[in-house]
């Protein structure tokens, strides 16, 4: 295999994982804001009861949060390379499964009323999608291509190369010094 079929192979494999982990947390984010309880309070005859409509934000107050880290998780595995990126990977892997353990137990736990089954399973999905695509970072991401060199900040030069390299009058003169000449009311591009 040749390095330009291991490196889209690579780009590949990322692409499929960041997905993965957000359309996972994505996923959970939107079903933790949908209506999962619903509470009739009774009033006296001739009122209607008012109905009273809980989100899962409301009956577990941490899964959102949980959801908005793994989706800015996601973004970072983007950012870093190697090593950085292998243990970003498992700290996606272990908030998506948190995340999948808060649908989880939301199916099965009585919140103080009916619990609609359908936005805790989508949150349960969302989370073990996003399981699975840090899992896969955490494996496979060390050798994953990184951001190209155009993204990161540039070397810094040597004054004095910076002076015989340049033409302008402002060769070889700090920033500082410009700010300075202007603050006195001179001009720094007359020599």
């Amino acid at each position: 295999m040749s390095d330009g079929e291991r490196s889209a192979g690579g780009r590949r494999a990322l692409t499929y994982a960041v997905l993965l982990c957000l359309a996972g947390a994505g996923l959970a984010l939107w079903a933790a804001t949908r209506g999962w309880s619903v509470e009739l309070t009774a009033r006296p005859a001739p009122l209607p009861p008012v109905r009273g409509t809980r989100t899962g934000a409301s009956l577990l107050p941490w899964l959102p949060a949980l959801a908005v880290v793994t989706l800015a998780g996601a973004g970072a595995v983007l950012a870093t390379r190697g090593r950085v990126r292998r243990v970003l990977g498992v700290l996606l892997a272990a908030l998506g499964l948190v995340v999948a353990g808060g649908g989880g137990y939301a199916l099965g736990a009585d919140l103080g009323g009916p619990v609609s089954r359908q936005w805790p399973a989508l949150c349960l999905l969302g989370g073990l999608a996003a399981a699975v695509g840090g899992g896969w970072t955490a494996l496979r991401g060390g050798d994953w291509p990184a951001m190209g060199a155009r993204y990161e900040r540039p070397a810094r030069v040597p004054e004095a190369a910076t002076a015989a390299g340049s033409s302008t009058p402002l060769a070889g003169r700090r920033t500082t010094e410009a700010w300075n000449a202007l603050d006195r009311g001179e001009d720094p591009t007359a020599d």
